[in-house]
């Protein structure tokens, strides 16, 4: 058996393999495409496809695919066999590097919001040498970037490389002001925490909600839930252990640097994180570790639910994403320094941090608005909907005394005066930890919680990018060619702090009266819902920052409002279509059911106070209140149709079909608790939270 050293990256044609199988002058010149972004010669690109193929025939692989990453948030793959026939009637294995830099996908059935019409079948894959290739069920797979015949990009790819490339030009005007002239490249380094719920295979498959939705739609509350908090960090069950130790052995083949595991805080609930990587290669990594969770849940006779709230009444799942800036030198850019100097960079790019938060927390906001992921953003699981940034007391009391040039105390209580020239030297980690943030610094990074569980870390990172970018800009402009370089940007960091220091909150983000000073006091936004959100993406100073970094297209922005719109809509129509199926055809008729066994049942008992005559009462009050909600609902469905502009939609779906949607729930619900249980058509949250 292979040790893990040895089984690491054994599926990825990565560094160490190209530098095995390639010509010095081939791997170099791949370096300089990869690093630099400089064109690859097709010639070259013949030859890395000729050692690429040979590498993935020697380990299994018959076909070859351009793995790419549609507006749909999952990934897309189209696979080809190596085979080409040979003049003798038999076949022979090959490759081409036409074939390994550019493929042709059909395109007309993905999303697309407009950019094509449905006819317009062509759209084009390009390769991204900067993820490395990987096998997957005896496939090759080669990350690319996934645009149209006319050249818009269809993927969440494509604006990643952008906003990348946008931070890095922007990030680097600044450094070389502080005089870092052997700096080339920042890069944005990012490592998502994925929460998911395991439950069992044959419970999940009587239940047509986590079927069809992957969510529970009904579910009355169980006699133990999350109150005692001893499922958090608890010893790991048998089933459970034996899936991580082959979910890890599966990462690990793949490269994923799979790091740490273990229970969360809901029942059933469970964690893995994963090491930095850079932004691109790290939004890879985490599609390929939400798919590989499922593909090994299902043969240990398990089902990973990635969806954002599985159960009500429990904590919900996210997904950290931790994000970083470093220079290829080795810099944590977000890393208090042990000089005056590295203080000053250090403080500068934190305010980029902060103000591109607070000028673009609206981007930040809806780079993570789902339908499922309302159900969990300001539930005392998940941080609020309304953005503020944690900084720690330390870090925050030296950002407001450099706001007013007062004198800072440090943790050792000495008083320092503040000047650029003679800015202190201040720890690490002095504070602890905001849980109830939505962004926070914790010592070297920020960490935003908002996003969901089952999202891509490619939307909140795009935004994050742009955002910071933006904010780098501004500072660039505003200290290039300055006389006095300390005084202008010693102004720079005042005038930055006294305009954005709104956005700083290190208290409880839980606490009803944060809200209110947030919107009220403030002026910070609580974009509560998707619908909500969503507009914000076509704010005027919205399009005006990502068109200029070139991130987006004016009509690429029109494209991704459609499109979420439009998930929005469908996932909540899915969800109301299946709640009335199971109504009707399941539980009306349990509960019907029930009342006539109990009827048939009374022995001659006919007083109505009797307790099977009370039991029954109530039965059929809440059959008829089933049965009108029921109605009720799907008269919503039938409106929902008949909206054309998909914004009205959307908003007829917030305000009509989800409270329908909640107020059968409920009945239903009250329901399950007075059915017996051989009468109930479905597992119960008691069985599918504790049932492994």
């Amino acid at each position: 058996m292979k040790s893990t050293v040895d089984c690491f990256a054994s599926r990825v044609f990565d560094d160490k393999v190209m530098r095995e199988r390639l010509p010095g002058e081939v791997y170099q010149a791949l370096q300089q495409t990869i690093n630099d972004g400089a064109a690859l010669n097709p010639q070259l690109a013949d030859t890395v496809a000729k050692a690429m193929c040979a590498w993935a025939i020697e380990n299994g692989a018959t076909h070859f695919t351009h793995w790419f990453q549609p507006l749909t948030g999952i990934t897309a793959e189209k696979h080809d066999s190596f085979i080409s026939p040979s003049p003798d009637g038999r076949v022979i294995m090959e490759f081409s590097g036409k074939e390994l830099i550019k493929g042709e996908p059909d395109a007309s059935s993905f999303p697309s919001g407009g950019l094509r019409a449905t006819f317009e079948a062509r759209g084009y894959t390009a390769w991204d040498p900067s993820s490395f290739a990987f096998i997957k069920d005896r496939v090759l797979c080669i990350p690319t970037a996934f645009c149209s015949y006319s050249g818009e990009a269809l993927d969440k790819k494509t604006p990643l490389l952008r906003s990348m490339e946008a931070l890095n030009r922007q990030a680097l005007r600044i450094l070389k002001l502080f005089g870092n002239q052997d700096v080339r490249h920042v890069s944005t380094n990012v490592g998502p925490e994925q929460e998911y719920f395991l439950i069992d295979r044959e419970l999940y498959r009587q239940r047509r909600d986590l079927v069809y939705t992957g969510r529970t739609l009904f579910g009355a509350r169980p006699p133990k839930g999350q109150e005692l908090d001893d499922h958090y960090f608890g010893a790991i069950t048998p089933r459970v252990q034996a899936y991580m130790e082959e979910l890890n052995e599966e990462l690990w083949k793949l490269g994923i640097f799979a790091k740490t595991e273990h229970n969360e805080v809901a029942p059933a609930q469970h964690e893995l994180a994963c090491i930095y990587r850079t932004a691109n290669a790290a939004t890879d990594n985490n599609q390929l570790v939400m798919e590989i969770m499922k593909k090994v849940a299902e043969k240990h006779g398990l089902v990973c639910l990635l969806h954002e709230k599985p159960f009500a009444g429990i904590n919900g799942s996210g997904k950290h994403n931790n994000w970083s800036l470093s220079t290829d030198t080795g810099i944590n850019l977000l890393s208090p320094g042990d000089t005056p100097q590295d203080n000053a960079q250090f403080l500068l790019f934190l305010l980029a941090v902060i103000e591109g938060v607070d000028e673009y927390q609206d981007l930040l906001r809806l780079s993570v608005a789902s339908a499922a992921n309302d159900h969990r953003l300001g539930a005392n699981e998940a941080p609020p909907a309304v953005i503020s940034v944690f900084l720690g007391e330390e870090l925050t009391e030296v950002i407001y005394a450099l706001e007013t040039d007062s004198e800072y105390v440090g943790s050792e209580r000495s008083p320092m005066k503040l000047g650029v020239d003679i800015l202190p030297v201040f720890p690490k980690d002095t504070t602890d930890r905001n849980r109830t943030s939505p962004f926070a610094f914790t010592g070297n990074k920020f960490e935003f919680r908002m996003v969901g569980s089952s999202d891509s870390i490619a939307c909140p990172n795009i935004m994050l990018n742009a955002a910071v970018a933006e904010s780098l800009r501004r500072f660039a402009d505003t200290l290039e060619g300055v006389k006095d370089f300390d005084q202008r940007l010693h102004a720079l960091m005042r005038e930055t702090i006294t305009s954005h220091k709104r956005i700083i909150f290190n208290g409880n983000g839980y606490d009803d009266a944060w809200i209110r000073e947030a919107t009220v006091k403030r002026g910070l936004l609580n974009l509560r819902t998707t619908p909500d959100a969503l507009p914000r993406l076509l704010e005027e100073k919205n399009i005006r920052m990502l068109i200029r970094h070139g991130i987006f297209t004016e009509a690429e922005l029109h494209s991704r409002l459609e499109t979420q719109l439009e998930n929005y809509v469908h996932t909540v129509e899915i969800e109301a279509r299946t709640m009335s199926e199971m109504a009707w055809k399941e539980i009306l008729p349990a509960i019907s059911a029930y009342t006539a066994s109990l009827a048939a049942g009374r022995g001659g008992k006919e007083t109505a106070d009797s307790c099977e005559g009370r039991l029954i009462k109530k039965l059929s009050a809440l059959e008829e209140q089933v049965m009108d909600r029921l109605e009720m609902l799907d008269a919503a469905i039938d409106e929902t149709e008949s909206f054309r502009e998909l914004i009205y939609s959307a908003a007829y779906v917030r305000d009509k079909l989800l409270p329908c949607m909640a107020s059968l729930r409920e009945s239903c619900d009250r329901a399950e608790k007075i059915t017996a249980s051989e009468y109930w058509p479905f597992p119960t949250y008691g069985e599918l939270l504790f049932g492994i």
